[in-house]
């Protein structure tokens, strides 16, 4: 029997989630005994549908039994899924809800589905972050995903749901990365109304975004003011081992949500629906949480404000 390959495509190599999303994808390979080729999409939505494409397009011996994916762009290319399930390929989806995929499935009988977080529910645990840090309610900064992005819109709009009413959030946009983030907030920075801004948390919609921002923040070179941005919290989602936790831990950043990976889990259900021909649930959701949890962030703030002599 011949070996099975997949193709991992993901949106960049430069962020900590996707990082790990390729190491889960080359250790649940090498324990299945399939082969992967991971691409990187450089955050650039037509250089993914071309790689994609050159996948689907190459000559049958070499072409792979299916494609996981987490699009890059606003859409999550119909048009080059139904180039893929017509070829006889898989198709699997990350981290994205897609309208398309119950038509695709009626049509072809190849697996096809989705393997996604509960944007908005990470997006209410981010808001229930800010409830337990801000009991007094203040104001907030939120470095945002791309302004397409459907997870990074989902994840504001859960944030908005959850977080208190004299919660303020300000909104700067950023592009999943560190460097991004940093360029976003220095470019905020020099605005003159924002060195007079009073805030009390930095949010990002991942942890690479939210130490892009606390690089910016170090940058000041007003030592008071400085010192003030630093020592407020900084959020982050993703909460990978090595770098989220960490960082936690460390104290760069007051928390983080954990997002499981899902590439594993994609090639696991798509290896397993090929050899039994059974497709799996159209979707099939991941679920997030708090790290530390949103009841221990509440205790940490209630000693800190006895510590320094607050009520």
């Amino acid at each position: 029997m011949k070996k099975l390959k997949f193709v991992v495509s993901l949106t960049t190599d430069d962020n900590d989630y996707q990082q790990e999303q390729a190491s889960s994808a080359l250790e649940s390979a090498a324990r299945l005994g399939v082969d992967v080729e991971l691409l990187y999409a450089e955050n650039d939505s037509v250089l993914q549908s071309q790689q994609l494409l050159k996948a689907i397009q190459s000559n049958p011996e070499a072409r792979p039994a299916g494609i996981i994916f987490e699009p890059v762009g606003a859409t999550a290319m119909p048009q080059v899924a139904r180039a893929a399930a017509g070829a006889g390929m898989g198709w699997v989806v990350l981290n994205r809800d897609v309208e398309y995929l119950s038509e695709l499935r009626q049509s072809f009988k190849v697996p096809i589905f989705s393997i996604t977080s509960d944007h908005e529910q990470i997006g209410r645990i981010q808001g229930q972050q800010m409830a337990a840090l801000l009991p007094k309610g203040g104001s907030v900064l939120l470095v945002h995903g791309p302004a397409e992005n459907l997870a990074a819109k989902q994840r504001a709009a859960g944030m908005q749901d959850a977080k208190p009413a004299n919660v303020q959030v300000k909104v700067i946009k950023a592009n999943w990365t560190e460097a991004s983030a940093y360029k976003a907030v220095s470019s905020w920075l020099k605005l003159s109304t924002s060195q007079q801004t009073v805030l009390d948390a930095i949010a990002a919609h991942d942890d690479s975004m939210a130490l892009g921002a606390r690089k910016a923040f170090q940058e000041i070179h007003d030592s008071a003011l400085r010192d003030r941005w630093l020592a407020v919290p900084f959020l982050g989602i993703d909460g990978m081992p090595r770098t989220g936790q960490a960082d936690v831990r460390r104290g760069l950043l007051a928390a983080t949500i954990i997002v499981p990976t899902n590439t594993g889990t994609g090639i696991e259900m798509l290896a397993r629906a090929l050899s039994s021909a059974v497709n799996p649930p159209e979707k099939t959701l991941t679920s997030a949480r708090s790290f530390p949890s949103v009841e221990d962030l509440g205790k940490k703030n209630i000693q800190r404000a006895h510590a320094s002599g607050g009520h």
